[in-house]
């Protein structure tokens, strides 16, 4: 493992969803890390990118627009991360507010839940430990509600929290609010994005049932996979790599941070084999194509 300053961040989370540190210190972060090009990928919302490109821009580091959207596909909860698109592109925009819209309900069905449980209170003490981190619209997310769990008395840790409560199959994994795979892959071809599975070793599938996600994320008009996720197992970065050369796509590689002091840091990851084709040359090369015509504009 090692840090990258060479290769882009891909991957992360600012307050805006489930992350620690706002959009701003986020990227401050990242430019102490010596990180040059950066996508900020926020859950189902663009709310923290204009903070983003701020700091980006005071601090000298390419920001390239970036979400991770929810969707369900065979029975679970999947994520596909969107780069390079338009902020204002409507198609993305009508599917971030419906996903906002979604995870208000899902947060209140999660609420219920606990509290038919004898946990009362879940998503007001969710949502006091989302604000003090910082002031965001969207509704608490699921490491929100494990902290609440935590300071509760209930669990003994975030892990404990999504172990008994909160992680896959469990009473808080509420799905109904998200849209299918295609839907969201169709969104973000509508709004002319570069498309990547997210993490796909993250599902608990059997080899056979991720190689047929891989094969319908393709299907639908997606790009890449995510063959490196922060300090995942080499061996389950071989397996993506196989797979990704199999259905000839591009690949992308992230940190995944949420906080500092976690399972991953800023530009740490697992080195991406040298003989898959990268995706983020493409949205690079795009991103300093748009900062030069925006650059002539001006000039005009």
């Amino acid at each position: 493992l090692s840090l990258h300053d060479a290769l882009p961040i891909l991957h992360c989370h600012s307050t805006a969803s489930d992350g620690v540190l706002a959009p701003a210190a986020l990227v401050q972060r990242a430019h102490e890390k010596g990180v040059g090009l950066l996508a900020l990928t926020d859950h189902d919302t663009l709310e923290g990118l204009p903070e983003a490109h701020q700091a980006a821009a005071r601090l000298g580091i390419e920001l390239v627009n970036g979400v991770e959207l929810s969707c369900t596909w065979g029975g679970a909860t999947i994520h596909v991360l969107g780069y390079g698109f338009d902020l204002d592109a409507a198609p993305l925009r009508q599917a971030t507010e419906a996903l906002h819209r979604g995870r208000w309900a899902r947060a209140e069905e999660i609420d219920r839940r606990l509290a038919a449980k004898g946990m009362p209170g879940a998503l007001e003490g969710a949502r006091a430990f989302q604000q003090a981190l910082g002031d965001s619209g969207n509704a608490p997310a699921r490491p929100h509600f494990a902290e609440f769990l935590v300071q509760g008395g209930w669990v003994k840790d975030r892990a404990d929290a999504f172990r008994k409560w909160l992680g896959a199959g469990k009473l808080g994994d509420v799905k109904q609010h998200w849209p299918t795979l295609e839907e969201v892959v169709g969104c973000l071809r509508e709004a002319r994005a570069w498309i990547s599975l997210a993490h796909p070793y993250h599902y608990d599938f059997t080899r056979t049932k991720r190689r047929r996600l891989v094969a319908d994320f393709l299907q639908a008009g997606g790009h890449a996979i995510e063959v490196v996720n922060g300090v995942q197992p080499a061996e389950q970065v071989g397996t993506l790599s196989i797979l990704a050369r199999e259905f000839g796509l591009m690949v992308t590689a992230g940190s995944d941070f949420h906080a500092p002091g976690d399972w991953s840091e800023l530009g740490m990851y697992r080195a991406v084999p040298e003989d898959l084709p990268a995706m983020w040359p493409r949205f690079a090369r795009h991103f300093r194509d748009t900062e030069r015509h925006s650059e002539a504009k001006g000039a005009e």
